[in-house]
């Protein structure tokens, strides 16, 4: 199959390439910059999502699009929040367009589960003892009211083109709604990262409160595979959590690290306001549907990355601080 991955030198991007190639597939990867490196066994272009005349060209003979590029860093989502609306939103127009005009098969996207935070949440059976709600599920409602981050908004406003371009055009798409990724070339500013930053440099890793807030990480191999299994007919035009299978809490993330830097202390500072504590949200769709879950456990997942960032990266000469809050930079899909 011919297919073309846009942001295919990002951090999910480059591990989505590798595992396709592995599969058989023939790959073009498209980015602005070919840093850190497109995997040698791929064709590369070097291509802007916001050029429509380009992507149609380019997409002329493809079969099927990963459009993975787009604004990832929530960070700077906020700080400029025209462009994350030009890149998330007019760029997945634009790719739909372009697909649709080049005959494309189909559309894979890559969405977060951020958007969660803009759905209702689902209710607990009656009797007692009450008991926690049921997992968020794919067909959760939104909520406008509840968009919050412009992130989040450009991200189910993309999504709402993928469904349009669907029921208008004809053109297949698969939704893919990342957990927080984790492993090999993942940015520094990540928390995991700044965890293994400080503790490279003596620095004690600061944990916010008690350190129960907990996300569902996702190793970025196990994610990249899911992509090759989200080919199959039985993933089109539907929506896909890929989260990961364990709890863990922004203390226990701290711990993983220090197991490898036993001398690095880790330090309580006061909870921030509002800190989100988590949420659970169903991965059933990927099991039945991809027979897909994710297979690194989180600390050997860990292992993996410091010693590929050992190999491979300097900490800073001045680290950064660590970060107590599991979500505030960790939310990136490409």
């Amino acid at each position: 199959m011919r297919i073309a991955v846009t942001g295919g030198s990002g951090f999910i991007g480059g591990h989505v390439v590798d595992r396709l190639l592995d599969a058989g597939h023939d790959v073009l990867s498209l980015d602005v910059a070919s840093c850190p490196r497109p995997d040698p066994r791929a064709a590369y272009r070097e291509l802007d999502v916001l050029d429509l005349d380009a992507l149609t060209d380019t997409f002329s003979g493809i079969d099927v699009v990963f459009h993975i590029a787009g604004m990832s860093n929530v960070d700077f989502a906020f700080a400029d929040p025209v462009r994350t609306v030009r890149l998330n939103v007019e760029g997945t127009g634009k790719v739909c367009e372009a697909a649709r005009g080049a005959g494309v098969r189909r559309v894979v996207f890559a969405s977060t589960v951020w958007v969660y935070g803009a759905m209702a949440d689902p209710v607990a059976p009656a009797q007692p003892p009450a008991p926690a709600p049921p997992p968020l599920t794919e067909e959760a409602e939104i909520v406008l009211g509840r968009a919050g981050h412009v992130y989040t908004s450009t991200k189910l406003a993309a999504e709402l083109l993928l469904q349009s371009y669907q029921q208008t055009y004809g053109l297949a798409f698969t939704i893919l709604r990342y957990g927080i990724p984790y492993g090999p070339g993942m940015r520094d500013e990540l928390v995991l990262a700044r965890f293994v930053q400080n503790a490279m440099a003596g620095r004690p890793l600061t944990v916010a409160g008690d350190g129960q807030q907990y996300r569902k990480y996702v190793y970025v191999r196990d994610l990249a595979d899911a992509h090759v299994l989200a080919l199959t007919d039985t993933a089109q035009n539907t929506t896909i959590a890929l989260e990961g299978n364990e709890r863990v809490s922004v203390l226990e993330m701290a711990q993983a690290v220090q197991a490898y830097f036993p001398d690095v202390a880790i330090e309580h500072v006061p909870a921030r306001p509002g800190d989100f504590r988590g949420r659970e949200i169903s991965t059933q769709r990927a099991a039945g549907l991809l027979n897909w879950r994710p297979t690194t456990p989180f600390r050997d997942g860990v292992r993996q990355y410091i010693e590929w960032y050992q190999a491979n990266r300097q900490p800073p000469a001045v680290a950064a601080p660590s970060v107590g809050d599991l979500g505030v930079s960790a939310a990136s899909s490409e």
